[in-house]
């Protein structure tokens, strides 16, 4: 019976617990409940993936209305992968966060911080489950709201900055994609996501579409910050709260990017888009714009969680390069990398963490003081930075394999070079983090062995770091389910 109602609980259980919260308006009880819900849907998610790729396709009625007149839940190999992506680095996140959020947020604030995260979960399943273009809208609007505020809570005086920049640009974005919304419904007659994609070939030639794609794929580029409509997302991961760098760091642009790739391959259709704009040449410019502008930005900045922060733009390139290709092994590249990136990311947050928590700072001056110290910290770092540059054995070679495979298929030889090229900049920007980890005498010798952070930070840690190994080495799991995704969309 539960199982028959999982995607409507997978979005009720952290939509309750939000204001639940706020009941208890005690720390460590706020905490406990949020983590609760959290593993609760990492276990949904999971047995939501293994559900889908039996039957293929689940659809999930709300109220006595089918489809198209009613609201339905949409849930594939596609979406449903990404669901576990979301899952999984919540889940962390979550685990991580007792000791990082008590030690940079007053206390008299997180229980609020613990009902802002479980409003972001909720906003970002929506937008993953929902099959309905207005309430796809609206979850977005949920997930971005609560990240206003989850960032606005840094310690920094930058942290507001930077939530009000987001605040702006999101809203923007969301205007974007609300009028496209709105233009779609003009010209289809509906919002069923999938109504829309089978009424879509009846009006390609009408202009209003054409003006509706526009406007949606430039809210999208601005939600997941692809160059040059990124500048909200450096300040955000930056100043905001380790938490939230790490959890934001790890699905929100994934979201965003699945978003995309559903409406440009699933509900507008290859055929749809050629015959408007070519966007399949915008986007690979855009995408080598980002990785060089991203890889050179982390090579010149002096923290970080600013250096990770801007590798986030670069990797985002990589990320929409597949897509830009339209091809098989392009999409497959992909959506791996959407996988294998927030497993890496947010390993490397969680890390730098780990060194705030017990330095007080991720400034690289700074972090000479750290050297002979917190060795399992700074190991975690370096295997973390291996797969961000594409060791073999991790997953970050994974994804980088497939890309350059899709470059050399379609004979785009200038993307090649730069995904080269941006790898050889991210061993620089690496590099500069390992030798001030290890070939930086300390500024000053205080006679004290600075300790490691405490277990339960190592441990979730340490567990995306071996899932880094692990999932680049079997790759059943993953490549199975994205095959049969790429398999599903149309046009390909």
């Amino acid at each position: 019976m539960i199982t028959g109602h999982l995607p409507i609980l997978l979005l009720i259980m952290p939509l309750l617990a939000a204001p639940l919260c706020v009941l208890l308006h005690r720390d460590i009880l706020s905490w406990f409940l949020a983590l609760l819900v959290f593993l609760g849907v990492f276990a949904g998610a999971w047995a939501l993936l293994g559900s889908v790729l039996e039957i293929e396709v689940w659809r999930y009625t709300i109220g006595a209305w089918e489809s198209p007149w009613g609201i339905e839940l949409y849930v594939d190999s596609l979406n449903a992968f990404v669901l576990v992506i979301v899952a999984s680095i919540g889940a962390a996140s979550l685990l991580f966060a007792r000791q990082s959020v008590a030690s940079e947020i007053a206390a008299d604030r997180t229980y609020l911080f613990y009902s802002a995260l479980l409003l972001n979960l909720t906003g970002l399943i929506g937008v993953i489950l929902t099959g309905d273009a207005f309430n796809l809208f609206v979850f977005i609007e949920i997930s971005s709201l609560s990240g206003y505020a989850l960032i606005s809570l840094g310690r920094k005086r930058l942290a507001l900055y930077a939530a009000y920049r987001y605040l702006i640009l999101g809203t923007v974005g969301a205007t974007f994609i609300l009028i496209g919304v709105g233009l779609l419904y003009v010209v289809t007659g509906t919002l069923n996501l999938q109504d829309i994609g089978v009424r879509i070939a009846d009006v390609s030639a009408d202009r209003t579409l054409a003006t509706a794609i526009c406007f949606l794929l430039i809210g999208l580029s601005m939600k997941l910050a692809l160059f040059p409509l990124h500048v909200w997302l450096p300040a955000a991961y930056s100043a905001a709260p380790s938490v939230v760098s790490v959890f934001l760091a790890g699905t929100t642009t994934k979201v965003f990017i699945y978003v995309l790739i559903r409406y440009v391959f699933d509900i507008f259709g290859l055929d749809t888009i050629r015959g408007i704009l070519p966007l399949g040449d915008i986007l690979v410019l855009l995408s080598m714009l980002a990785i060089l502008y991203g890889s050179w930005m982390a090579i010149v900045r002096s923290s970080i969680k600013s250096i990770l922060a801007y590798s986030s733009v670069a990797q985002i390139g990589y990320m929409v390069l597949g897509i830009g290709l339209f091809t098989r092994t392009g999409l497959t590249a992909s959506i791996l990398h959407m996988f294998n990136h927030a497993l890496i990311k947010s390993a490397l947050f969680m890390a730098a963490a780990c060194l705030i928590y017990r330095l007080g700072t991720d400034r690289l001056e700074d972090l000479r003081n750290s050297s002979g110290c917190m060795p399992w910290t700074r190991a975690a770092f370096v295997l973390g930075g291996f797969s961000l540059i594409g060791v073999p054995g991790t997953v970050g070679f994974l994804s980088k394999w497939y890309l350059l495979q899709a470059t050399i298929e379609s004979g785009n030889w200038p993307a090649l070079a730069v995904m080269i090229i941006g790898s050889l900049m991210a061993v620089v920007y690496f590099w500069k983090i390992v030798e001030a980890f290890y070939f930086r005498q300390p500024a000053q010798d205080t006679g004290e062995k600075m300790t490691e952070a405490p277990l339960m930070m190592l441990a979730p840690l340490w567990l995306l770091i071996l899932a880094n190994i692990y999932f680049g080495i079997d790759t059943d799991l993953t490549l199975d389910s994205i095959t049969l995704a790429v398999s599903s969309l149309a046009g390909l």
